[in-house]
C-alpha cells in the first residue's frame, strides 16, 4: 500500500471521519482529502503526528518508498543526483491529467490526417461514373478542399499540443526523481489502466486489418467503380477509428511510463532519444510526402493508402537499426 491508502485505513479503523483527523492534526478536512487520494502529501512534521495518532511507526508509513531503490544514492552519485529533475505529487498528477486530455486530440490528428482523402475518393469515383452530374473538376475541388481544410486542423493540433506539452518536456529526455508516494501512486493507476490499454490495443489492430474486407468484397462481386472507391472510404474510416484507439490508449499508457521511467523512457532509453525522435520526424515526413506526391501524380488514392501500413511495418524495423547505430556511435 501507499501512504494515501494507509492513512484512509488507519483513520477508518480509529473510527475518525476525515474531519475529527483535520482538527486532531491542525489542519482543513481538505487537506485530509488531498492526502487520501494522493493529490498531495503530508509534510514530514505530519506523518511523525498521523503516526504517533494511528499508534504506528513512521517506518511503516513511509516503508513502500523507504525500500525503493530509486532512492538509495550511492555516495558516488550524489553529484549527479544533485542535477536530477525533482518531480512533486501535485505536478505528477497535473501532468496524468494533461496526458489523458491530450490523448484523444493527438489520436484525432492523426485520424484526420487518415480520413483527409475520403471524400476526394468518393467524389472522384462518383464523377468517373457520371452519378448526381458531378464533374471531374467539381469532384476534384470540393475534395481537395477539405482535404487541405483536414490536415490543417490536425498540424494545428499537432503544433498547439506541441507547445503545450514543452512545461514537460524533460520527462522524456532527462533524469527524473519523483517525490514520495508518487512512484507508488503512479504504478497503482498504470495497473488499473493496463486492461483498457490492452483492449484499446486488440480493438484497434483488429479494426485495422478487417478495414480491408469491404474493399475484397465489392472486388469480389465486380462492382461498378463508384462503389470500388467507396469501398476505399470506409476502408479509410475503419483504419482512423483503429489508429485512433490505438494511440489514445498509448499516449495515456506513455504518461505513467514517463513517470516511472520505464519502456520507451528508461533511463536507457533516454541517452539517445533525442537522436530517435529527429529520425522519426524525418521519417514521417518522408512518408507523408511520398503518399501525397505519389497520389497526385496517379491520382489513384484507392490505391496510395499502401503507403501507410507498409510505413508502419517498416518504422519497427528501421527504428531498431536507427537504435543500433546510435549505439555504435556512443
Amino acid at each position: 500500500m501507499i501512504l494515501s491508502e494507509k492513512i484512509t485505513e488507519e483513520r477508518k479503523k480509529n473510527g475518525w471521519s476525515q474531519e475529527e483527523l483535520a482538527e486532531k492534526l491542525s489542519v482543513s478536512r481538505q487537506a485530509v482529502s488531498k492526502w487520501e487520494s494522493a493529490q498531495s502529501t503530508p509534510d514530514l512534521q505530519k506523518i511523525i503526528r498521523l503516526a504517533e495518532l494511528f499508534e504506528v511507526s513512521t517506518d511503516y508509513l513511509l516503508r513502500d518508498e523507504i525500500i525503493s531503490e530509486q532512492y538509495m544514492v550511492k555516495p558516488e552519485y550524489k553529484e549527479e543526483k544533485a542535477s536530477i529533475h525533482s518531480v512533486s505529487m501535485e505536478e505528477a498528477n497535473a501532468f496524468l491529467n494533461w496526458k489523458r486530455k491530450r490523448a484523444p486530440m493527438m489520436a484525432g490528428a492523426v485520424a484526420l490526417c487518415i480520413l483527409s482523402p475520403v471524400l476526394l475518393i468518393f467524389l472522384a469515383g462518383l464523377s468517373d461514373s457520371h452519378i448526381w452530374g458531378l464533374s471531374e473538376n467539381m469532384a476534384c475541388g470540393v475534395g481537395l478542399t477539405v482535404l487541405m481544410l483536414m490536415v490543417a486542423g490536425a498540424v494545428f493540433i499537432f503544433i498547439s499540443g506541441g507547445l503545450q506539452g514543452k512545461t514537460y518536456e524533460y520527462l522524456e529526455t532527462e533524469q527524473i526523481e519523483t517525490a514520495y508516494g508518487v512512484s507508488g501512486l503512479v504504478k497503482e493507476k498504470k495497473k488499473e489502466y493496463e486492461s483498457v490499454y490492452l483492449k484499446g490495443i486488440a480493438i484497434g489492430v483488429v479494426l485495422c486489418i478487417l478495414a480491408v474486407i469491404p474493399l475484397f468484397m465489392v472486388m469480389a462481386m465486380e462492382a461498378p467503380d463508384y462503389i470500388v472507391t467507396a469501398s476505399v472510404s470506409v476502408l479509410l474510416m475503419l483504419v482512423a477509428a483503429g489508429v485512433y484507439l490505438i494511440i489514445h490508449v498509448s499516449t495515456v499508457r506513455g504518461g505513467y511510463d514517463m513517470l516511472l521511467q520505464e519502456g520507451d523512457y528508461s533511463l536507457k532509453e533516454k541517452k539517445y532519444k533525442e537522436k530517435i525522435n529527429i529520425f522519426s520526424t524525418v521519417y514521417w515526413c518522408t512518408a507523408t510526402a511520398i503518399y501525397l506526391g505519389w497520389s497526385f501524380w496517379t491520382q489513384r488514392w484507392d490505391f496510395t493508402w499502401l503507403v501507410w501500413p507498409v510505413a508502419g511495418v517498416m518504422f519497427g524495423a528501421v527504428s531498431a537499426v536507427a537504435k543500433i547505430l546510435v549505439k555504435d556511435e556512443r
